[in-house]
Formats: C-alpha cells, structure tokens, sequence
C-alpha cells in the first residue's frame, strides 16, 4: 500500500509553488505599502524563503527548517506593522498568485483558505495609527 499523496505532489512539487510565489512577488514589487518592508533591493532572498516555506509546509522537502529552523512566523514578522491594509494588500497579491495557477477548485480552496488564515493570523496592529508589536 503507498502513501497518500500529498498536497505538495498533487499540484505539481516546487515548479507550482515557484509560479505561485513567483507571480506573488510581481505584485508586491509594485505595491506602495508593501515593497517598503523588504530592505533588500532584490526581492529573490523574499521569494526563495516563502517558496521554501510553502512547499514544507503543503508535504514538500524540509529545506525551510533545515536552513532555517522553525519558522515561527509572528516572531519574524513582529518587527513590521501587519495592519488590516497591509493583510488586505498581501491578501490582494497572493489571490492575483493563486489563481494564476489554474488549480481545480478543491486545491485552489484548500490554498487559498490557508493563506487566508495566515494573513488574518499575522496582524500585529490593530490602530492604524499604533506602531508595531
């Protein structure tokens, strides 16, 4: 009997999630309230760390922890201001990026309600006006 295959797998391994990351990443080059929280110029260090974390994360290789420990995604994002229009904004960004990728509908919905509750789950500050946690 073989194992289930996993998410990761069932949409294509890491090219799926390079295209995801990949297409995320070209709208938030552009956007105003989010570039700013990347220091470095080159957004491809960015990119390698989410897709690195995507992939683990939906039953690929461990590449993320092993380079990186645990991921511990409210400590490494405490030092920016997550409000309701940066969540809104990535969330903008990140549904351009998966729907680009033409998955059926019960992949495209388990994704998208992940990364959904992630978004929701990384706000840090709730007054606009407020620096960050």
């Amino acid at each position: 009997m073989s194992a289930p295959e996993s998410f990761f797998d069932a949409i294509g391994g890491e090219p799926t999630f390079r295209r995801l990351v990949d297409k995320f990443y070209e709208g938030v080059a552009e956007d105003p309230l989010l570039r700013p929280m990347y220091p470095e110029e080159d957004l491809g260090p960015a990119a390698d760390r989410l897709t690195l974390f995507l992939m683990q994360y939906w039953g690929g290789p461990n590449t993320y922890s092993a380079s990186r420990g645990h991921p511990r995604l409210r400590m490494r994002h405490a030092p920016f201001r997550v409000d309701a229009a940066a969540r809104d904004a990535w969330l903008h960004h990140m549904r351009v990026a998966v729907d680009s990728l033409g998955l059926p509908e019960p992949q495209h919905a388990a994704l998208w309600d992940y990364l959904e509750r992630a978004a929701y789950f990384m706000v840090n500050t709730m007054d606009p006006a407020a620096p960050a946690v």
